[in-house]
């Protein structure tokens, strides 16, 4: 607790700190706050009550150290977060877009996060999120440690992206969660690459196991005009296939991802599509993203219910692991990103499963208040019918769902 609180005091000197700690590479600190509702009619208005507050905060400190194509990176996080006495957190991951408990270490190959406080509404933990050396040379990169990766073409759901993918919904993704692998690069004189990844992590009992482990490999390509890549892995002791790319049509752009996945009993197919373009409108500089998203792990609209939720352990175990966050099977979902000014944007957005036409609508303002800071407000809004996803789930208690209404996010952030 006392090496935490001088990191945070270390952290409240600013600039200092980069002249003072050799290797130093900056970091920040975040505070947030979400407030939350739970309407009439559901399961959860119980036991969290009518409206609900989760705070938290976040310390990140970043070391890095370069020379001669070698090099080693940390980064050093404190996180805390805190709740109403009556607050609970949701009962399935992803399925509420609410805040989720702090990382945790049980299934990484390293054990690199210490509980430093924890209650029945609060949590408190210092832990590592990045830890590896590296090789950059003109052609191989090879990095070996706790390091984040993204693949794939989707920019609103990415089911090509199976390493800690954000949350559709999710507002702040200036960091991914890191997982302890070996990642080699091979870049060839085309300019295409090819990208070997090996994860290792525990089971249930804590032990290191293939069966939880990750190997994949993946060829990023450029031909006609079109870049396109091809996925092979062993994910979860499942093999996975995929294949996806990108191609101009105009002045907009065109990406999508097809993977099919070998479970135990049979091989599931999920894809992605968007567009995407830019246009300056009455002076300001506007994007738009529209996606289409098929989830073939889905549940079909008429098998809506807790209940067949709890039976279906193949889209329950990707919830669980953070690779999934939606219930259904076929979403479209749509993204505008308006400037102001330069340092003020807002973006709607909306999430809409096709299936049951239940939704979630989504403002999200981001100002750059000062030099090294920055402000984060969300207000999420489900829309739909009890029955529904966003609307609520049947919970098999009479006149009772699974539901949560509108929710504000905000988050303020200093940079260092």
């Amino acid at each position: 607790m006392r090496c935490s609180l001088c990191c945070l005091l270390l952290a409240l000197l600013g600039a200092p700190l980069h002249a003072a700690v050799p290797g130093f590479d900056g970091g920040h600190l975040k505070l947030r706050a979400t407030a939350s509702s739970y309407p009439g009619d559901s399961l959860l208005r119980e036991s969290a009550g009518s409206r609900a507050l989760d705070g938290g905060a976040d310390l990140r400190l970043r070391l890095a150290a370069r020379r001669e194509g070698l090099g080693a990176v940390a980064h050093y996080q404190v996180l805390g977060q805190w709740r109403d006495g009556t607050a609970l957190p949701p009962p399935l991951p992803g399925l509420f877009h609410t805040a989720a408990a702090l990382p945790d270490d049980r299934r990484r190959w390293w054990d690199l996060t210490d509980t430093l406080d924890s209650g029945g509404s609060h949590q408190m933990a210092q832990r590592l999120d990045r830890l590896y050396v590296e090789y950059a040379g003109n052609k191989t990169v090879l990095r070996f440690g706790r390091q984040a990766l993204s693949w794939g073409n989707g920019l609103i759901y990415s089911p090509m992206d199976i390493f800690n993918p954000f949350d559709p919904a999710a507002v702040d993704t200036q960091y991914k969660l890191g997982d302890d692998m070996l990642y080699g690069q091979y870049l060839l004189d085309s300019g295409s690459d090819w990208q070997l990844v090996q994860v290792a992590r525990r089971d249930a009992a804590g032990e290191l196991s293939a069966a939880a482990s990750s190997t994949a490999l993946k060829f990023h390509g450029f031909g006609l005009q079109r870049e396109y890549d091809l996925l092979l892995a062993r994910h979860f002791d499942e093999t996975v296939l995929g294949a996806g790319g990108a191609l101009n049509m105009g002045e907009a752009i065109l990406r999508g991802d097809i993977t099919v996945t070998h479970t135990r009993e049979e091989w599931v197919a999920s894809a992605v599509a968007n567009w995407s373009y830019s246009w300056a409108w009455g002076g300001h500089n506007v994007s738009g993203v529209v996606e289409y998203f098929f989830n073939g792990f889905g549940l079909r609209q008429s098998q809506y219910a807790l209940s067949a939720l709890q039976r279906d352990s193949a889209l329950l175990q990707r919830l669980a692991r953070g690779e999934l966050f939606t219930l259904g099977r076929h979403y479209l979902a749509g993204s505008l990103l308006l400037e102001l000014n330069p340092l003020l944007s807002i973006t709607p957005n909306l999430f809409v499963n096709l299936g049951d036409g239940s939704a979630l609508a989504q403002l999200v303002l981001r100002w750059d208040a000062g030099q090294n800071w920055q402000l984060l407000a969300a207000l999420s809004a489900p829309l739909g019918p009890a029955g529904t996803e966003y609307g609520g789930l049947k919970s098999g208690i009479d006149d009772l769902n699974l539901a949560v209404g509108p929710s504000l996010f905000a988050q303020i952030g200093w940079f260092f």
